[in-house]
Parts: structure tokens; C-alpha cells; sequence
């Protein structure tokens, strides 16, 4: 995949003057981010802008995926959606299970071949009662199979800024952004093992509690089942990916 490109440096100076104005963010352990080499910035997730708050204020460019959906729309509004995430390092995903989760992690694996970093979510979804959940595997998997330091990041503030279902951003609360010290995850194991990635992923879970102070709910945080396979998949003991 091509770098970012001159948009991405004018957006970025001209965003984040803007949100240090607004938000007064505090940021903690940027130095903590390698600047070379392939890194999963490996977040607590609680609002649809945590994916514009790490990037903004990483000392390199970050990417994270996002829907397909906002660069596919069509008219002016489609093109204003399409250059915006273009420009704040978005790649489009089609979401979903089987293949499309196939072609998400593809797409993960080549941006840390290319020497980037990405931007994660152990959890898989945004909390909505502000506890942080059970780490899935799939992050830890990627790190032990490119070699990728994971850099665990504690948010706190931007469920406050943006709650769940809000279509602007509030302008008052403050944000806190700490980025901990890089986590060599090899120790654990190769990625074809379980136990490995089990292992990996508690460690990542551990270092972004220890940064985001949130309150452990202890099971995962699982998307509504749409029907009876999902229900019982749900219930049948299986790694979640």
C-alpha cells in the first residue's frame, strides 16, 4: 500500500492545533512510540473518535481501519467522507465475519510488512459501560507473527466527548491519551500457538488497564448475536479472534 500523502501532513496541521485548542488533551509517553519499524498501538476503546485521537497526537503516522462504507459514498458528501479518512490515515475494510475478517487481517499483516504502524482495539468493540473487556487473540496474533512491538494505549474523556450514538462532538471535556512503553510479546511463543496468543493478549490487556484506570469487566465484549449460530457460538468455549 502507497504511504500517506501530502493531505495527511496538511490535515494533521491544521486538526490537531484545533483539538489541543478545544480539548486541552493530555498526552503522556509519545517517546514510548518507536519511530521505525512496524508497531500495534494497541487501545482501550470507549468512542468512535478514539481512531482520530491516537493517530493526532503519535509522533509518526498511524493507520487504523475503517468501514468501506465511508469511501464509497457517492455526490460531494462522498468525496468530503473519502478524502477525510484518506487523509487522517484510514484504509477501508469491509467488516464482517469469514472472508471479510480474512481480508481485514491481510490487510493488517502487509501495513506492518511495509515497516507502518496500525492502530488496534484488543476488545473488538467499544465499551459501553466504560469497563474495559476480555482481550481477543487477534492482536496478539499479528504481533507474534510480524515481529511488531505492541505499544498499549490507555484513553479516558473521549466516551464524554462523543458518547455511543452521538453525531457531533461535545466541546468541553478534556481527553487523556498515555501511550506505554512497548511490549516485546516473543517470549510468549509462536503465533500458531494458543497459548501464545492467550498469553500474549493478557499481557496487552494488563499494560492498557495499568494505563486507563478502568474498572475489569471480566468477559468479553460481545456484539448482540444476530442469529441462533451466533447465539451458540457465543456460548461454546472457542478463541475469540
Amino acid at each position: 500500500m502507497s504511504g500517506v500523502g501530502a493531505t495527511y501532513f496538511i490535515s494533521r496541521g491544521v486538526l490537531v492545533p484545533l483539538a489541543r485548542l478545544f480539548y486541552r488533551p493530555r498526552i503522556e509517553g509519545r517517546r514510548n512510540i518507536p519511530r521505525k519499524g512496524p508497531v500495534i498501538l494497541a487501545s482501550n476503546h470507549l468512542s468512535f473518535i478514539d481512531s482520530f485521537a491516537i493517530p493526532m497526537f503519535a509522533p509518526r503516522p498511524v493507520y487504523f481501519l475503517a468501514k468501506s462504507s465511508y469511501f464509497d459514498g457517492k455526490g460531494m458528501r462522498g468525496w468530503i467522507s473519502r478524502q477525510f479518512f484518506t487523509a487522517i490515515g484510514a484504509t477501508p475494510v469491509e467488516r464482517g465475519a469469514g472472508q471479510a475478517a480474512l481480508d481485514a487481517l491481510d490487510q493488517q499483516r502487509r501495513i506492518l510488512a511495509s515497516g507502518r504502524a496500525i492502530a488496534l482495539y484488543p476488545e473488538g468493540t467499544r465499551s459501553l459501560d466504560g469497563r474495559l473487556y476480555k482481550g481477543r487473540t487477534g492482536v496478539a496474533f499479528l504481533a507474534l507473527e510480524t515481529g511488531a512491538k505492541v505499544v498499549p494505549v490507555g484513553l479516558s474523556g473521549t466516551n464524554e466527548i462523543m458518547p455511543v450514538g452521538a453525531k457531533w462532538p461535545r466541546m468541553s471535556p478534556r481527553v487523556t491519551i498515555r501511550y506505554g512503553e512497548p511490549l516485546d510479546l516473543s517470549h510468549h511463543g509462536p503465533a500458531s500457538s494458543g497459548r501464545a496468543r492467550r498469553g500474549a493478549t493478557d499481557e496487552i490487556m494488563a499494560a492498557i488497564h495499568a494505563l486507563s484506570g478502568q474498572e475489569l469487566a471480566n468477559t468479553y465484549n460481545e456484539v448482540p448475536a444476530q442469529n441462533p449460530v451466533d447465539r451458540l457460538r457465543q456460548v461454546l468455549p472457542h478463541e475469540r479472534r
